[in-house]
């Protein structure tokens, strides 16, 4: 899918064709669609179309004639029927008049700008566009970060009583993300740097702050993906020991109980050996049998209560 867009007087409203001052946005585009921007715009087709690679890296590219920046952005997935995140490229291409995007799925990095959510707002202003299109990015993992986060407190909340296997399942999702998010984040960072050095097209004093802005923010979104994952890490650590010692107390408990039902095993065992009676205790006794029960009782009981004083039960 493609659509045209451009700005006038701050507004955005959709075009029909290409001209210059146009923001072109290509959201899963076919190999047709991609061969007749790149030929129109004179673009090789690979460069164009290499954001639809999820394996791509990010990187800056000059070529002759337009410059391909390529960035890895947050997305959102059902995985396990579960809404979870990754990492997806978004390519973008600056020529001397338009600037191009391109994704592999609708992303709310560009929608805002489509829904006229971002304030100074300028598809010919091509640079400040597209910091502010990685400014969106930073934000974007910055508040996926919150989420995964609060995520991971509702797990927290849960130990004790409550742990349950899945927790340890969903937390290893957690630090699995914030993995990918670190690498994405890092790449990014290095593309950046490279910008700050970039000379092709007129960079304003504000252009210049803004970058500065987005650099600030993506080194803001590397931290909190460190932070987060030591405390996942923590968190995991901690459910696991909960798991170990729920496992050792009911292994205690599971202990406790066969020492006790071990005592009228042995006295049974023992009285029911085919010996002479006379040699037997209270073999011959009135009330022989309710008497080696109680005293089979009472020796239960005053374990029960040694055991329980030594709070092994």
């Amino acid at each position: 899918m493609i659509n045209f867009y451009r700005t006038d007087d701050r507004i955005i409203h959709e075009e029909d064709n290409l001209a210059p001052g146009v923001w072109v946005n290509m959201v899963n585009p076919t190999v047709t669609e991609g061969e007749d921007i790149a030929r129109e715009l004179d673009i090789d087709l690979q460069d164009l179309l290499a954001a639809l690679d999820e394996e791509e890296g990010s990187r800056v590219e000059l070529e002759d004639g337009y410059t391909l920046i390529l960035v890895d952005i947050p997305a959102t997935e059902i995985r396990h029927d579960k809404e979870a995140y990754n990492t997806i490229p978004l390519g973008i291409i600056l020529t001397q008049d338009i600037i191009i995007t391109v994704c592999t799925e609708e992303t709310p990095v560009l929608q805002a700008f489509i829904n006229g959510r971002v304030k100074e707002f300028s598809t010919k202003k091509k640079l400040r566009f597209v910091y502010q299109i990685l400014f969106r990015v930073s934000t974007l993992y910055q508040s996926h970060l919150r989420i995964i986060d609060k995520k991971r407190t509702e797990i927290e909340e849960r130990i004790d009583d409550h742990t349950e296997n899945v927790d340890l399942i969903d937390l290893h999702a957690l630090e699995s993300t914030l993995v990918y998010f670190a690498t994405s984040l890092r790449a990014n960072a290095v593309v950046l740097d490279r910008l700050t050095r970039y000379k092709r097209l007129e960079q304003y004093p504000d252009d210049k702050d803004l970058l500065g802005d987005v650099i600030v923010e993506n080194r803001q979104a590397i931290e909190m993906t460190s932070i987060y994952r030591d405390i996942i890490n923590g968190t995991r650590e901690l459910m696991s020991s909960v798991l170990d010692n729920r496992l050792n107390h009911v292994m205690q408990s599971l202990t406790s109980i066969t020492l006790v039902m071990g005592i009228p095993t042995l006295v049974s065992g023992l009285y029911g050996m085919n010996v002479n009676a006379k040699w037997v205790p209270l073999a011959n006794t009135a009330h022989g049998f309710g008497l080696i029960c109680i005293m089979i009782l009472v020796i239960c009981v005053l374990l029960l209560f040694f055991l329980k004083r030594k709070k092994i039960l």
